[in-house]
């Protein structure tokens, strides 16, 4: 299935890049981070900090939440204010 991919922040500068579509077997956040990172670096070492977030279509969820064919799914440092 196509999913919309979304970097913010120290993910995007890490990776490159702030956008993308990807063909993945995906049915959870982590799948689809999991099989990002499979592709190897940059997203393997980006990807595998354990303090990410992560959304599905502009809704802050955890890596267990389910995503669908044509899902938007972001995924960005914590937030730090001050």
């Amino acid at each position: 299935m196509k999913i919309n991919l979304r970097y913010f922040a120290s993910v995007r500068e890490g990776l490159g890049l702030d956008i993308e579509s990807a063909d993945l077997s995906a049915t959870t956040v982590a799948d689809v981070r999991q099989q990002l990172m499979l592709r190897g670096e940059p997203y393997a070492s980006v990807l595998a900090n354990t303090r990410l977030r992560a959304a599905v279509n502009h809704a802050m969820t955890g890596f267990d939440a389910a995503v669908n064919d044509g899902d938007e799914v972001a995924f960005f440092p914590p937030v730090t204010g001050g």
